[in-house]
């Protein structure tokens, strides 16, 4: 699809939650380049305008810049509030929270948290935008899984049950909206090279973690085509050893052992 068409279809505003860094400056950095307006919303006002300025200027696009914490309650009459008056074609919801470590040794509130951000706003800006796709029958969702949400896991068991939900949620909606022009895909990521995940000081795990501009070049590129997709081909061939040669028991305990290996220090 080339950047009319693409922007036809999805424009002319997106917003991008998550955006200030990482694989959210990049899907707003690949959307600017395909012509679309920006709302840009993540908690860190100062990075944000900073990326929404550069990207208006090198790209000569509209950017609007929002800090809001996706935990909030405030959040969704907050976005709808602040796009209210735009007709908002495309939604990348990267914003995500990720707690790694012994189930019961992570405060509840903390868990809670990564509800709030990894589903409930999901749940929130997929509604209350998609509406207004749906009233126009045009535009898009792009909601962000994991590899890990394919089988439970030890030391990120509420996480991964977190991306188990958006990947369905993503999956059932492909379904029902593909025929009334609004396309749903959900990015099925492994590792990324994003300063969060960097920070988190994991060991090297079986696949190498992927740049942020890969994983949103193949995102962007099956949007529309498909209601799945697996960034990184060795991340699809683990996904298909994991998923369909070996038994589910077993695949959730090679997952635990890959994960302790990555975050717990001899």
């Amino acid at each position: 699809m080339n950047n009319t068409d693409f922007r036809s279809r999805y424009g002319p505003w997106a917003v991008v939650a998550g955006a200030s860094a990482g694989l959210g400056a990049e899907y707003a950095t690949q959307l600017a380049v395909r012509g679309l307006n920006l709302v840009l919303i993540a908690r860190r006002k100062e990075m944000l305008d900073e990326l929404g300025a550069q990207l208006a200027e090198e790209y000569s696009v509209e950017v609007r810049t929002l800090e809001l914490d996706l935990a909030s309650e405030e959040s969704g009459p907050r976005v709808a509030e602040f796009t209210g008056d735009i007709e908002v074609g495309l939604l990348v919801y990267n914003a995500a929270v990720s707690i790694i470590g012994p189930f019961f040794e992570t405060p509840l509130q903390k868990h809670l948290d990564e509800i709030d951000v990894n589903v409930r706003g999901v749940l929130t800006l997929t509604y209350l935008l998609g509406r207004r796709m749906l009233e126009r029958k045009r535009g898009g969702m792009l909601l962000m899984s994991s590899l890990s949400s394919l089988q439970g896991s030890a030391l990120i068991a509420n996480y991964t049950a977190t991306k188990a939900y958006d990947r369905l949620l993503a999956e059932g909606l492909w379904e029902e909206l593909r025929t009334q022009g609004i396309d749903v895909l959900v990015c099925i990521a492994s590792s990324i090279s994003t300063p969060g995940y960097l920070a988190s000081q994991p060991e090297a795990g079986p696949v190498s973690a992927m740049t942020p501009r890969a994983v949103a070049t193949e995102a962007l590129a099956a949007l529309g085509k498909q209601p799945t997709v697996i960034p990184g081909r060795g991340n699809r061939m683990a996904s298909v050893v994991m998923q369909r040669l070996l038994p589910h028991k077993m695949a959730i305990q090679i997952m635990g052992r890959v994960i302790r290996g990555m975050y717990q220090k001899a």
